[in-house]
């Protein structure tokens, strides 16, 4: 048999899959060919040459894993059993390393070792370790809610950061819970507003809406009044009677203020002259016709003033 066929004699090979088409063991290193796993796991590949395939999923080889390190589970993190200073919870990312294939069910401030299938590669799940006297205890003080684990013997510096992160964690979850809560209430408010607001626009399509709405909300109620006579709302302010408003509206270019009852848009002072000059038998001649008048007529009245060429203005707001 010659060296060439020596060399593409296929074989089977079980190692961890974290992604990627590069598979690795010690020195040797392969291309994955064809379809990648869909999950991360175990699989068996078939090597030839320098390329490997997918084969299916196999059995967890953890003997073939080196460099093996041993230390405490934050999440899917792994703090060194022998870290000498406790790192700041924060800094989790730095102060600890991340394990691939961890198995599921397993408590906190478990006492694991992983491994690697070449150096500096992917830190991989082995197994989990005895624990060393105090994990049950640090365990207990985290869910009664603890901050420190000072008054408990033995803690080492790696189970100490462990817990620290771990009630870091914790604190943040809880400070984002409280904002995600904060932010539906305000998500609630806002959409209970616009269901008032589509509630007062339905309301404002007859007089007796708007005058319902003014109670609650005067400057729509204004608003959808003066549109009937085809003016546009600017502004209101209260009046120097607790029962009146006085508003700013637009007409034909030029601005005007009134004064109307809050309640019922009744015109007290039109900022205009309405005084009587035409046979009316319910506006006797020299009668101010002010209230007579609601902020949906009074634009219509001072186009016709303005047509006939009779408009005065009281209230110089241009």
């Amino acid at each position: 048999m010659a060296w060439r066929d020596l060399l593409q004699k296929s074989e089977i090979f079980v190692s961890p899959w974290v992604g990627g088409r590069s598979l690795r063991s010690g020195p040797r290193a392969w291309t994955i060919d064809g379809s990648l796993p869909q999950e991360y796991g175990w699989y068996e590949f078939n090597l030839e040459g320098r390329k490997a395939t997918i084969v299916g999923v196999a059995d967890p080889k953890p003997e073939s894993l080196r460099f093996t390190l041993v230390g405490y589970l934050v999440g899917d993190r792994l703090v060194p059993r022998d870290v000498r200073v406790d790192p700041d919870p924060r800094n989790i990312v730095t102060a600890s390393e991340r394990v691939h294939l961890i198995d599921p069910g397993l408590d906190r401030f478990v006492l694991i070792s992983a491994g690697r299938m070449y150096e500096a590669g992917p830190l991989i799940f082995v197994q989990q370790e005895m624990p060393l006297g105090p994990e049950a205890d640090v365990l207990n003080a985290f869910l009664d809610q603890k901050s420190s684990v000072a008054d408990i013997a033995n803690v080492s510096p790696a189970l100490d950061a462990a817990f620290r992160m771990e009630v870091w964690q914790r604190v943040e979850a809880e400070k984002r819970r409280v904002e995600l809560e904060r932010r539906r209430r305000e998500e609630e408010e806002r959409r209970q507003q616009e269901e008032r607001r589509r509630q007062i626009v339905e309301k404002l399509g007859d007089g007796e809406g708007r005058r319902m709405v003014a109670a609650q909300d005067f400057g729509e109620a204004a608003r959808a009044a003066l549109a009937i006579g085809g003016a546009v709302y600017l502004d209101h302010r209260p009046a120097t009677r607790g029962t009146e408003m006085v508003v700013r509206f637009r007409l034909n270019r030029r601005r005007f203020e009134c004064t109307c009852d809050r309640r019922t848009l009744r015109i007290i002072d039109a900022g205009i002259c309405l005084t009587a000059h035409y046979n009316d038998p319910d506006f006797e001649e020299g009668t101010k016709g002010d209230t007579l008048f609601s902020l949906e007529s009074l634009p219509a009245v001072i186009l016709e003033a303005e047509r006939e060429g009779k408009l005065v203005v009281y209230r110089h707001v241009d």
